[in-house]
């Protein structure tokens, strides 16, 4: 009888001793599942998407992206009526403002993120004005020569003739194999412009004649004139103003023609450019005759000549008498 009892007394306890492991598990495994359905519905509800900067001008690219898991379909949409369907990519917008921009992922998740559009402020714009300076006629086969005022980095020279780039740097050499009306280009890395310079090229007389310029009226006019600008240069007078003024109007933009020059009694012979270069180093330099020798049928010179003193020599003279 005892037995009975307590054999029905030990199935009693292992029973509630199921009970109780049952309940544990239950327990677990609810707690599993909700753990999970929470972990699912987080990652579910977060969008991993982001833009580079909420602040933007005008020019300049809103860059946006977006890495959410297991996203496979995305919706960005500017607050202007645009959008885009990319996972990354980049905007513009085209008027300043406030706006929301959103992303929208598989369907149904999405983020939303405010964006200040500031008005482009331009900036001043630096003074770039290039000019040329150079003649405006020259001969075949004779070199012509042409200078860039201003500062820039690069310079490209295109003379017209070969269709291309011809020279680099802000002088430029260049010599024409044909006759004809051309137009040089000068690109730089700072000009608000291509600047652009024409040219008259002619093939040159068959035959020089030395005809001295003889003073009469017209020609003492010629003489004086010439004289009084390289008196300028000498006098440190804008260079670039009273040299081209010379090389255009009397040797047809040729730079290199010939000058006897006779200099305190000391005579050489030079090319027109580096005269008047050395004028300007000169210091107290008096021009007494400046002539001409005119090519035939033409208004063009071929050979200048030049007489002229220094002041120191002139006083030292006068000192000595």
């Amino acid at each position: 009888m005892q037995d009975d009892y307590n054999n029905g007394r030990s199935v009693e306890t292992n029973r509630q001793n199921y009970i109780i492991l049952y309940i544990i598990v239950a327990i677990l495994l609810l707690a599993g599942l909700i753990f999970l359905f929470k972990s699912s519905l987080f990652e579910e509800n977060t969008v991993n998407a982001k833009i580079l900067k909420d602040q933007i001008y005008l020019n300049e690219d809103l860059v946006y992206s977006d890495n959410t898991k297991g996203a496979s379909k995305w919706l960005w949409e500017f607050g202007n009526g645009e959008r885009a369907t990319t996972q990354n990519g980049v905007y513009r917008f085209n008027k300043p403002g406030a706006y929301i921009v959103r992303v929208t992922v598989n369907g149904k998740l999405q983020q939303q993120f405010p964006i200040d559009v500031k008005d482009t402020v331009a900036a001043p714009i630096k003074d770039t004005l290039i000019t040329i300076n150079g003649p405006t006629q020259g001969i075949v086969n004779e070199e012509v020569r042409l200078e860039a005022q201003g500062n820039a980095r690069i310079l490209e020279w295109s003379f017209g003739e070969t269709g291309r780039v011809d020279v680099k740097g802000p002088t430029a050499l260049y010599t024409y194999h044909s006759p004809g009306i051309y137009t040089v280009r000068l690109n730089t890395d700072n000009s608000l412009r291509q600047v652009i310079h024409r040219i008259r090229i002619t093939n040159p007389d068959s035959a020089l004649v030395n005809t001295l310029v003889a003073p009469g009226e017209g020609e003492r006019k010629v003489v004086d004139d010439i004289r009084a600008h390289l008196q300028a240069i000498a006098n440190g007078a804008d260079f670039n103003n009273h040299y081209y003024y010379l090389v255009n109007k009397y040797f047809c933009g040729d730079e290199r023609v010939s000058v006897n020059l006779d200099a305190n009694g000391d005579t050489k012979q030079t090319d027109l450019y580096s005269y008047c270069m050395r004028l300007t180093f000169g210091g107290g330099v008096n021009i007494d005759e400046a002539q001409v020798t005119l090519r035939p049928k033409s208004n063009c010179s071929s050979l200048l000549t030049v007489k002229q003193h220094s002041a120191t020599s002139a006083q030292g003279i006068k000192r000595s008498r």
